[in-house]
């Protein structure tokens, strides 16, 4: 049996008319009817009840029509499949926070030269809990983010392997004033609004494991909370309080003209490092052709 005469059904039934029905499938009445018919022997029971002057399908062509429709949804959904596993395989998916996707990524990227820049690249950006699901899901071979070795990462890491890309901090930064000098100061100042990550986010498990003491020292007012460092950096910007992020993150702002200053001494300063992940277990050949890449780049 053709899975086409299955089409060609479909096409009658929906039509309930040989022309039309060939017309839809592309192919002359005589060859449409000879595939009805070839079908209609393959099954060994008439399909079509043609003694009335509208055609209609007998029991035994309802039975079919509804395998027609159960095996090209199949294979509909066979041919997604295997599309995915195709892409999957010939590109290298990255989950990336949103920080490190917008200031960190691209210049890393073209600084791996020609051969990373030939790669399809895929680039998934979320908060630090969802990029954690999406390599524990297997949706990215490569996990793109800050990270401290006791920061409470949500990854198993005796199944994962790092390598360290570059250094950043997280800093305590506010507005700054027209005379240059924070707006905010935490030299022994209570009650200053604090713009804070999300407990749970990634850099908020960063921050309590190096500052938690420290931040109920200072005693700070949670006036606004995300996962997200540019909104927290933005509302700094607007004078709305202070907020740790990453000095990377930050740079841009800090310097002469800048509209950031720093908030605290350097001991509210939390080192971090920028870090690519991915599992032990070997991957695909384009993504281990990635990690040799990144791992014999001086």
């Amino acid at each position: 049996m053709e899975t086409a005469w299955l089409a060609d059904l479909q096409a009658l039934a929906e039509t309930l008319n040989f022309s039309r029905a060939a017309e839809r499938r592309n192919i002359t009445q005589p060859a449409f009817g000879r595939r009805i018919k070839a079908l209609e022997e393959w099954c060994g029971w008439e399909l079509v009840d043609r003694s009335t002057h509208r055609l209609k399908l007998t029991p035994a062509g309802e039975l079919m029509l509804e395998a027609a429709s159960d095996i090209a949804a199949r294979l509909e959904r066979a041919a997604r499949d295997l599309a995915q596993i195709k892409a999957a395989t010939s590109t290298v998916t990255f989950a990336a926070t949103h920080a490190l996707s917008f200031i960190f990524f691209p210049s890393w990227i073209q600084g791996l030269g020609h051969s990373a820049a030939a790669m399809p690249i895929r680039l998934l950006s979320d908060n630090m809990n969802e990029c954690e699901k999406i390599m524990l899901e297997g949706r990215a071979q490569f996990l793109l983010c800050h990270y401290q070795e006791h920061s409470g990462i949500r990854l198993d890491m005796q199944n994962y392997r790092h390598v360290v890309l570059d250094a950043d901090r997280l800093v305590p930064v506010c507005a700054r004033k027209k005379d240059g000098e924070p707006l905010y100061s935490l030299s022994g100042t209570t009650g200053v609004p604090l713009l804070a990550f999300e407990e749970k986010s990634g850099m908020g498990r960063i921050l309590a494991a190096n500052l938690a003491s420290r931040m109920q020292s200072l005693r700070l007012d949670t006036v606004f909370t995300s996962h997200l460092a540019m909104a927290l950096k933005a509302l700094a910007i607007e004078a709305k309080g202070v907020a740790w992020i990453p000095l990377s993150l930050a740079s841009d702002e800090t310097g002469p003209g800048g509209r950031l200053a720093f908030a605290g001494s350097e001991e509210l300063a939390v080192d971090v490092q920028i870090v690519l992940m991915r599992p032990r277990a070997r991957m695909t050949e384009i993504a281990e052709s990635f990690w040799t890449l990144v791992c014999t780049r001086d």
